[in-house]
């Protein structure tokens, strides 16, 4: 083989392939000593091949098996022509290269390997990264797979570390050999470095049906924010059938804006708009809807909403929370089932904090203007709360010696209503406590005064008047802990049992039911009201009681796993005096059932009951079982009994008898089935009908379901939902899928995570 003299560079490259290259020798030969190759320094060009060859200070052929290596660059080739002077190397008849997670096959290439930049044509390329910006797994998690993107194109430019330009390209983030869904191109820029890519004349492919076609279209190369349209949603049902195309600007690293263009078929085009800022000290949200003229009204129709908070320094604190609709039937005709029922009385309030920090204690001091917006058709004077135009608070404690503890409520509020009595109320309700508490049991008393001062204005015939109300109010918890190792279901169980007393007395008093309740209702019976001071919310009534708690919990824990097998409680008060407040007395309260727990790791049980014993009858009781095998395998039914209920999205009451059965459950490979019925034995009809299919691909998935559902006693919906979701792209459909899923069915998962 002919050698024309090299460089120094050249020799080294050359000693070191023939100090690597295998040796022959004969059998009866023992092999030579192996002499390492030098080791490689940062920046260092190494080229391994066959055949070596070149000329001094300008040219290194290389041919057969070529291997070139720099840093985190490789390129192999079957022969390589290598420019010393200019760190640039030719390639060909086929080359691959690969740069960090990179991996770029094609026929010739022409390429710098210092400045990371060259041409190589016919480029099939694979990139996996591993998301720099995802959240460490936590601890024996798995860590989150790298996005890979692979395709082909005619040429790639490449234009930097982490940056290419591939011309004619076709994408995808499917496995190898699956092309369910691919873009297509005539340019496409990949920046790793700021993790965007931009698509030019731009055409989405599914099963070679195009399906979106865009002049131009960046996406996501990991979870960074980014500017650019977002996927496009579809929905239809009793609001109308409508389009949208998000716009996504990402205006600074801490501010951000989404634009939503609206085509409403039934009611007209809509544009949407949110912009979020955040700052150290300040951080909100704007957001708005703003439909010019509705075909159906024939009115302008909106939405606004305006959440701000803020540290102003040194304690002090403010806030603002804003909402308003153009008109009561703005959520029925363009909410879902959830905004509808959650959206009944919109807030509007302003709040200004100031936080106190001592030796020993701390306190807060608020000052908040409230009223809020009613959205109830046709309402009754009671169906609209009351404005607190302003509220003053100071809540404070400190630590005492011993376990001693000292405790400050107050308010000062003014109450406004349209139509109602108006008021000024002021609220005093210092107390002292002393927590004993041990690893064997605990006990709490507590004793405070609750001083309330009305100063009420004229109303109708009653003239401006003062009324005051002052009760001591004494209160004492104590439990104990109980445990002992047994047998549970042939496992070993650790078994608990805690009873537990809560007395209460507070002397009655008559005057309070002159007062008008500006926030006060009548709470449920539950487990956790048992052991409260007060049976109402708020502070216009105060129970007058002398009564005792008793209840007791035992629990079966596995002492494998720490799963709790199976929590009994019961739980009772008894009243030993009437209580004035109540216009029906009673010696007892309801006795109060629950039982529930893990009985395997597939199976949950819960349930509660709540026995009326003055009536002699059932008062309410629901009970749920749940089989989750696995994820995305489901299935779940739950009955509620009440004997006097508020009824589902209305202010009316009466008796429910309801079931409500929920799945979501494999029928096939990669096909599962998802529904919920939830039937009301009373209204002899349906409250919720949901069915539908979903279906994962792996590379894709798809969701597609109906739901039906009562918005109140008169009135029903219909909505369908659509969603298209392609792996490491985005979700193409309705973007409240996920949302809707979740609440219908108990223990729900996307089958794609």
């Amino acid at each position: 083989m002919h050698r024309q003299k090299l460089t120094p560079l050249a020799l080294a490259l050359a000693a070191a392939f023939a100090l690597n290259a295998p040796a022959a020798f004969a059998d009866d030969e023992e092999p030579p000593i192996a002499v390492p190759a030098p080791p490689k320094e940062p920046g260092q060009t190494v080229v391994h091949a066959d055949d070596l060859d070149g000329e001094m200070n300008v040219i290194l052929h290389a041919k057969g098996n070529v291997v070139v290596t720099r840093d985190d660059q490789k390129v192999e080739s079957d022969w390589l022509d290598y420019y010393q002077n200019k760190n640039r190397v030719k390639a060909g008849d086929r080359f691959r290269m690969t740069r960090g997670g990179d991996v770029i096959t094609g026929t010739t290439l022409d390429y710098n390997v210092d400045t990371y930049s060259g041409t190589g044509m016919d480029p099939v390329f694979s990139m996996a990264r591993q998301n720099q910006t995802a959240a460490k797994p936590a601890p024996g998690a798995q860590p989150a797979k790298p996005v890979t993107l692979r395709g082909d194109g005619s040429q790639v430019d490449f234009q930097g570390q982490n940056q290419y330009r591939v011309y004619g390209s076709r994408m995808t983030t499917c496995d190898p050999g699956d092309e369910a869904w691919y873009l297509k191109s005539s340019r496409t820029d990949l920046d790793y470095n700021t993790g965007v890519g931009v698509a030019h004349n731009a055409w989405m492919q599914f099963y070679g049906v195009p399906i979106l076609y865009s002049p131009w279209l960046d996406f996501p190369l990991n979870s960074n924010r980014k500017s650019g349209f977002l996927m496009p949603t579809f929905k239809t049902g009793s609001s109308g059938t409508e389009f949208s195309l998000p716009y996504y600007w990402n205006i600074a690293p801490n501010y951000d804006a989404t634009i939503t263009p609206h085509i409403n078929v039934k009611h007209g085009n809509m544009l949407a708009g949110e912009f979020r800022y955040l700052q150290p000290d300040y951080s909100g949200r704007i957001y708005t809807e703003q439909l010019p003229k509705d075909k159906l009204t024939d009115q302008s129709r909106y939405a606004w909403s305006a959440i701000h908070s803020q540290n102003l320094g040194h304690g002090l604190t403010f806030g603002m929370d804003f909402n308003q609709v153009s008109d009561n039937n703005y959520f029925t005709d363009f909410g879902d089932q959830v905004a509808i029922a959650s959206n009944v009385n919109l807030n509007r309030e302003a709040w200004l904090n100031y936080a106190l920090n001592w030796q020993g204690g701390g306190g807060n001091v608020t000052l908040r203007a409230q009223r809020y917006q009613n959205l109830t058709i046709n309402p009754g004077p009671n169906d609209i709360p009351y404005a607190k135009m302003p509220q003053l608070t100071f809540n404070a404690n400190q630590s005492l010696p011993s376990g001693f503890s000292a405790n400050l409520i107050s308010d000062l509020t003014r109450f406004d209503h349209p139509t109602l009595q108006n008021a000024e109320r002021l609220v005093l309700y210092p107390s002292v406590s002393w927590n004993f508490d041990r690893s064997w049991g605990f006990l709490r008393p507590k004793l405070g005064v609750n001083y309330t001062h009305y100063n009420l204005d004229a109303f109708g015939a009653n003239p401006s008047h003062v009324q005051t109300r002052t009760l001591p109010i004494f209160s004492t918890d104590a439990g104990l802990y109980f445990d002992r190792d047994t047998q549970f279901l042939g496992r070993d169980h650790l078994m608990t049992l805690e009873p537990r007393l809560f007395y209460v007395n507070i002397p009655n008093n008559k005057d309070q039911l002159s007062l008008p309740q500006f926030d006060t209702s009548l709470n449920d019976i539950n487990f956790a009201q048992l052991f409260t001071e007060n049976r109402y919310s708020g502070y216009d009534r105060i129970n007058g009681a002398n009564q005792i708690t008793t209840a007791l919990t035992s629990r079966f824990i596995d002492q494998s796993n720490g799963l709790e097998r199976l929590r009994l409680a019961v739980g009772k008060r008894f009243y030993l005096k009437d209580d004035v407040t109540q216009t029906v007395n009673q010696p007892s309260s309801d006795l109060l059932l629950s039982a529930g727990g893990d009985l395997t790791r597939e199976w949950r049980f819960d349930s509660s009951y709540q026995y009326n014993q003055q009536l002699g009858m059932t008062e309410r009781y629901n009970a749920q079982l749940r089989y989750n095998p696995a994820a995305g395998k489901v299935a779940s039914v739950r009955y509620r009994y009440g004997r006097y209920e508020q009824l589902d999205n209305s202010n009316n009451y009466g008796p429910m008898r309801q079931v409500d059965v929920a799945a979501q459950w494999p029928i096939a490979r990669r096909w599962y089935a998802i529904g919920r019925y939830n039937y009301s034995f009373i209204e002899r009809k349906p409250i919720e009908r949901l069915a539908g299919f979903e279906y994962n691909d792996g590379c894709w998935s798809l969701r597609m379901y109906s739901q039906r559902y009562v918005t109140d006693p008169t009135t029903t919906k219909n909505a369908w939902f659509f969603q298209l979701e392609l792996k490491g792209l985005g979700a193409l459909g309705n973007n409240g899928v996920q949302d809707t899923l979740r609440l219908a069915v108990p223990g729900y998962t996307k089958i794609n995570e």
